[in-house]
């Protein structure tokens, strides 16, 4: 009734069990040692919604000033970054703040009228809304325009000669 081993093949398989009792034995070990790892949410991504001329990594970085940023985490209603802890709501209202300051590049204009910002505490998906209104945006004359001497080329009304303010 006994199957016939040589040495050797006994040798190799007695070699692999104890290899592989090592190897679960020392994972266990590992885990078992390692640090707590931060209970909570991290912030996975950003969506933005509604915008049309100001670029996504204009308000993603606007937002990401306000602490919703790769590296951040939702715990309960707090969130924490590497630098403090603000409760969730707080960090909503100061992205809404942020992205309503967002400009187009080069310019100072900032068209977005409204913003609204909204954390999935689940997933830690952070959905923004823009809405950009440029009939807000304030038009004033510039004063630096052309000297009223040359007349020839353009005059003092000239679509040129203004700037945005505000």
């Amino acid at each position: 009734m006994f199957i016939k081993i040589r040495r050797d093949t006994l040798i190799i398989l007695l070699l692999a069990f104890i290899l592989i009792l090592c190897g679960r034995l020392i994972i266990y070990v590992a885990y078992a040692s390692s640090a707590e790892v931060d209970s909570g949410v991290p912030i996975s991504g950003i969506i933005v919604k509604g915008n049309d001329i100001i670029p996504i990594e204009n308000i993603r970085l606007a937002v990401s000033n306000s602490g919703l940023r790769e590296g951040s985490y939702i715990d309960g209603d707090i969130l924490k970054t590497s630098v403090r802890e603000l409760p969730v709501s707080e960090a909503e209202a100061n992205a809404e703040k942020f992205v309503k300051r967002a400009t187009i590049p080069g310019t100072t204009i900032a068209p977005i009228a409204g913003a609204d910002v909204s954390v999935n505490k689940k997933t830690g998906i952070v959905t923004i809304t823009v809405i950009e209104d440029f009939s807000a945006i304030n038009i004033t004359s510039n004063s630096t325009g052309v000297s009223e001497n040359n007349t020839s080329y353009a005059s003092k009304s000239s679509v040129y000669n203004y700037s945005i303010a505000g």
